[in-house]
């Protein structure tokens, strides 16, 4: 395995309708390194940004999708997404504030 650094493992948060609704319970959702684990993304979500303390995290493998150029076909790269549950004493993130 790679030898992975807490900014290399948190690639991009996810935007959709899905997972804001989820800023209730205080649920951030986060594209990963592939390689990365849950200790790993916990760790780097708690050094990315202040004051923030990780209750739980879920994660699942999404494989690329099946894409066609005239008869050659290939895939898109597959991805990790990691739920992140925080602690309700946790302050909250900072990039999904007004959103």
């Amino acid at each position: 395995m790679a030898d992975l650094k807490y900014y290399d493992i948190i690639l991009k948060p996810v935007v959709t309708e899905r997972t804001m609704n989820g800023l209730a319970d205080k649920k951030y959702v986060f594209y990963v390194h592939p390689d990365a684990n849950k200790i790993q993304i916990k760790e780097a979500v708690e050094k990315m940004f202040d004051g923030v303390k990780v209750d739980k995290v879920n994660t699942m493998n999404l494989m690329g999708k099946v894409k066609r150029r005239g008869k050659t076909s290939g895939r898109t790269p597959a991805r990790k997404k990691a739920i992140i549950k925080l602690t309700p004493e946790s302050n909250e993130i900072e990039i999904f504030q007004g959103m």
